[in-house]
């Protein structure tokens, strides 16, 4: 298993660390958070191989992160020789004995830390340190990667040539289908791993048969034919033959089949379960890491359902990297695997009580996932209360909440205390607005009181003396003429029992009226400490 991260210089990320948990983890951020860059990452680092390909033969200049090219030039501009921008990936591993020979201390960390590990490194060829000297003269953003050359080795600086078969890893990028064949090499790494090294060689050797087969039998009246035409030099014979090179192996030839169906032409949704469930699937008495992109895509949510259950089932003794947009997949598979990615930067939530971690596997539609990305959240008890919070925060500050990163989210009935206690292991600001339901609002703040923290997450109820609920709130500070104006309620109706149940009616009508409104004073309290 991978016990640690680091990762310098590539892409999104300038200098990273990350200690992944042992079993899951659930990668989240924002787009271009670098979710897909760290599962690239360890794969380069693991493989060796970027989409199939050698990482040489991929290397280009865009590889490079940004700032510290941009640093180097800026050093150019006083220095005639600064050191040249590299990257640098480390995978700290384990200590298990059949990993003991990719052990050694030859890594970045500043204390020696002997354990097993692999290095994969991006550096300067010094083979072509005249050429790069005469590039520092006038360089630019687009490092010459044609003069730069690439180190895979073990901690133990041993050469790797390929991944050690010890290190069994998937990766399954359910996005897209890579390839117009629908086998991408991922999937024929996984397909091959299924088979024993018996079966391979049989599968291999009856595969050429037939290809000879095909030579000398279906092939045979044309060879005869060409046998007369003298179009090489020298008069020798020319015939066709079936390629018998590695370029056409059996493994290009063959392909799944859902029932009945080519694997490519089955949807995007079967495809991608097919691959994952594989992935899960694959037996390896060694260490065994699966990563999977957005297992959510082109699924419905029955089948996303499945889905999850079979990676639940199939995990066991696995390290499970998995990137999603879903608050159900992030529900489901549980808060506490959670690791939010953001600008290059890597958070662990909080240990969270294993009773909230419980109660949200048990409500995956609750959108967790809005809470654990907004900027800013003001979680409020119910849709009329979201409704008029918009309107109050827009009336005082000229932008809709969202417009300063700010989401309001409605609870729908989920305990408040759960709420705030996930709020306060991800670190979020948070405005928290509820009814007094008749209590004292001094009572009803004691018993969260542990989860608030002045400045950073603080809860807002309504006076007592001024009501139980939203409704009567707004008539505290607002005329009852007004009201029945904003409402269209005549003198005829009593406006307390018509807003009491009419509450989201009432707050759309208010929302969209161009009539001056008073707000409640502990919502204009919570507007202006969210707005900041």
């Amino acid at each position: 298993m991978i016990t640690k991260i680091k990762i310098q210089g590539y892409r999104i990320y300038g200098d990273f660390t990350l200690l992944p948990n042992k079993d899951l983890n659930i990668l989240v951020g924002g787009n271009d958070a670098g979710k897909s860059t760290l599962m690239e990452a360890i794969g380069l680092a693991l493989n060796g191989r970027i989409g199939g390909r050698s990482a040489q033969e991929e290397l280009n200049p865009y590889w490079f992160n940004k700032e510290l090219v941009n640093q180097f030039l800026e050093d150019c501009d006083w220095d005639d020789n600064p050191a040249l921008p590299e990257i640098l990936i480390e995978l700290f591993l384990e200590n298990r004995p059949e990993l003991q020979f990719l052990c050694g201390a030859i890594n970045s960390d500043r204390k020696t830390n002997a354990c097993p590990g692999i290095s994969f490194k991006v550096i300067p060829n010094p083979e072509y340190d005249e050429e790069l000297t005469q590039w520092r003269i006038n360089p630019s953003a687009l490092i010459p990667v044609e003069y730069y050359k690439i180190e895979w080795r073990t901690f133990g600086d041993e050469v790797l040539t390929r991944r050690p078969r010890q290190l069994a890893v998937a990766t399954i990028d359910s996005r897209t289908v890579r390839s117009t064949s629908g086998v991408d090499y991922h999937l024929r790494q996984i397909l091959s791993d299924h088979l024993e090294p018996v079966e391979k060689a049989k599968i291999s050797q009856h595969y050429r048969e037939i290809k000879e087969s095909m030579t000398s039998n279906s092939l045979g009246g044309v060879n005869d034919r060409l046998k007369n035409i003298r179009a090489p030099l020298d008069n020798q014979v020319m015939a066709l033959a079936m390629d018998q090179s590695a370029q056409s192996s059996w493994e290009g030839s063959v392909t799944p089949h859902v029932d009945h169906v080519p694997f490519a032409l089955a949807g995007q949704g079967q495809q991608a379960s097919i691959k994952i469930s594989l992935a899960m699937q694959r037996l390896s008495e060694q260490t065994s890491i699966v990563m999977i992109e957005e297992p959510e895509n082109h699924l419905s949510h029955t089948s996303l359902t499945t889905l999850l259950s079979r990676i639940e089932e199939a995990a066991g003794e696995r390290q499970l990297f998995i990137s999603t947009h879903s608050a159900y997949v992030l529900n489901r598979l549980g808060l506490s695997s959670l690791l939010l990615l953001h600008r290059g930067k890597a958070s662990h939530i909080e240990t969270l009580d294993p009773d909230t971690v419980g109660y949200f596997q048990k409500l995956p539609g609750f959108d967790t996932l809005r809470m654990v990305l907004a900027h800013k959240l003001v979680l409020v008890e119910g849709p009329s209360d979201e409704i008029l919070f918009e309107r109050f925060f827009s009336d005082l500050y000229g932008k809709h909440p969202m417009e300063l990163g700010i989401d309001v989210m409605s609870m729908h009935g989920l305990t408040l205390r759960r709420c705030l206690e996930l709020c306060t292991a991800i670190d979020r600001p948070v405005a928290v607005l509820r009814d007094n339901d008749g209590e004292d609002p001094e009572i009803l703040k004691e018993t969260v009181n542990e989860l608030l923290e002045t400045g950073k997450r603080e809860l807002f109820i309504g006076a007592k003396e001024a009501g139980r609920t939203l409704e009567p709130q707004l008539r505290a500070c607002n005329s009852e003429e007004s009201l029945r104006k904003i409402l269209g309620v005549t003198d005829r109706a009593s406006l307390e029992k018509w807003m009491s149940r009419e509450k989201t009616e009432a707050a759309l009508l208010i929302a969209k009226s161009k009539e001056a409104i008073t707000p409640p004073p502990y919502m204009a309290a919570a507007a202006a400490f969210i707005h900041g």
